[in-house]
């Protein structure tokens, strides 16, 4: 495997990402939109997930493919950032027919980021607003770290980010991760500045550091109060899948996120995944093709991990430092 052009998700053809934040609220809106509807997945692995149309993502659900797949800060006032999408898409006249309407299917997940500094003091929720102007900037392009829905992302001991990385696998298929960090636990080993995730590093995509020292009989604190982290991220392949298989993506990949984090998938994180398949790509193999798909999925996800929290950025009244405050400048 090597990484694709952008190494990012929107490697994958036909999907585009757009990100809107609010330095004063600190915290943000990350969108995965498709040039057509895809088939997708979920599946959550946390214990405090935050989560909008969700259910009709499992294989016996009429709908079968989705217009975006949004992922959101503002804990359950998060949610209202989907609504903004909505908007967006359906001006757009995108959207499943149902008799003369358009209806967009927008499946999306939350991260708890209120108590990250930011003035959360608003009398009308922001984030309709956040979703539509995310939409409104999808493009090919976007940044890494301090943005989107990880502008305000925490970890145990450092500040989270949103994070994306690629893969094209041999047979030419592509993969691709989104992530936004917030996570209970942490990503770098033993305080840093190694990342959990190191074994996986393709080239020196977060530093090119190695891996760090680790005691094995290390028990994790709890660093953040219960309910106050999550991380949520979309996979994404331009495979031809069924929704069942798609929904098997997502499992997956969660290895990478146990991978990148530790710990991981804990009672207090709703940690999440959601997997996209926008088909341009029969199977050459069909037996073991979804086998290295899953494989890749998990190894984007934990690189993306990594890279979400290697380019935060400091920002007045944070509450954790950024990876690049504490162990110097970049190259």
């Amino acid at each position: 495997m090597r990484p694709g052009r952008r190494n990012l998700i929107t490697d994958v053809d036909g999907l585009r990402v757009g990100q809107a934040q609010d330095a004063r609220l600190k915290s943000g809106v990350s969108v995965l939109v498709g040039a057509a509807p895809f088939v997708a997945g979920v599946h959550v692995m946390g214990g405090a997930p935050g989560t909008r149309e969700t259910d009709l993502l499992a294989p016996d659900k009429l709908v079968q493919e989705v217009d975006a797949l949004v992922l959101s800060g503002g804990s359950a006032f998060g949610l209202d950032a989907v609504g903004g999408v909505v908007e967006g898409l359906r001006a757009a006249g995108r959207g499943f027919a149902v008799g003369g309407v358009q209806v967009p299917i927008v499946p999306g997940a939350i991260l708890f980021d209120l108590l990250n500094g930011g003035d959360k003091g608003w009398t009308q929720t922001p984030y309709p607003a956040l979703g539509r102007a995310a939409l409104a900037a999808a493009g090919a392009d976007f940044a890494l770290g301090s943005a989107g829905a990880g502008y305000g992302a925490t970890t145990a001991d450092l500040k989270g980010g949103i994070g994306s990385a690629s893969v094209v696998l041999e047979g030419g298929i592509t993969v691709g991760a989104l992530v936004a960090v917030n996570a209970l636990g942490s990503a770098v080993m033993g305080g840093g500045p190694q990342f959990w995730a190191a074994p996986w590093e393709i080239g020196d995509e977060f530093g090119g550091l190695g891996t760090g020292a680790n005691d094995p009989g290390a028990e994790p604190a709890l660093e953040i109060g219960p309910g106050e982290a999550t991380t949520i991220a979309i996979v994404a392949t331009d495979a031809k899948l069924t929704q069942a298989q798609t929904t098997r993506l997502a499992v997956a990949a969660h290895d990478g996120m146990a991978r990148a984090l530790s710990p991981s998938h804990t009672p207090f994180d709703g940690d999440l995944v959601f997997a996209a398949a926008t088909g341009a790509r029969a199977l050459a193999d069909p037996a073991g093709d979804p086998l290295r798909l899953g494989h890749a999925a998990a190894t984007c996800l934990a690189r993306a991990i990594a890279r979400g929290v290697y380019h935060a950025r400091p920002e007045p009244g944070d509450t954790r430092p950024a990876w690049i405050a504490r162990f110097g400048p970049r190259d």
